[in-house]
């Protein structure tokens, strides 16, 4: 990913949503053509944080500890006869991405990037191997 989709480190303000859903829409345009094709009803959302019931169902310390999360049904897991449901969400968290790349050597574009090609992978059920491969594909 391009640096110059990155705000600098030396900026003297953390990024806004707005600013981390514009590096979120370059990222997802490197996804292999395959894959958009077949996540096109996921939403992709940025906020600051996770929400209480999130972090109280995944048991997390603080709201820290969550980059992102896929939200829906899998697509290994679903059926024709299933009922019609919300839309699967990607969510990215702002803070909790910030904080890491302040404390990481990645560019912040790389680590939306990174963040995003996990959930999607979520998505297809993928394993942390396939999820790996795919982040390599550009």
């Amino acid at each position: 990913m391009d640096s110059a989709a990155s705000p600098p480190r030396a900026n003297d303000r953390s990024p806004t949503i707005t600013e981390i859903e514009a590096i979120a829409a370059v990222a997802y345009e490197t996804i292999p053509t395959v894959l958009r094709a077949r996540i096109d009803n996921v939403a992709i959302q940025v906020v600051d944080f996770p929400d209480d019931d999130t972090c109280r169902d995944m048991g997390l310390e603080t709201p820290f500890d969550l980059l992102g999360l896929y939200q829906g049904v899998d697509l290994p897991h679903r059926s024709i006869s299933d009922p019609p449901r919300e839309p699967d969400v990607i969510f990215l968290y702002r803070r909790p991405m910030i904080d890491f790349w302040a404390e990481n050597e990645m560019t912040l574009g790389e680590l939306v990037r990174h963040v995003l090609i996990h959930e999607i992978g979520h998505h297809f059920g993928f394993s942390d191997a396939d999820m790996d491969a795919l982040e390599r594909q550009n």
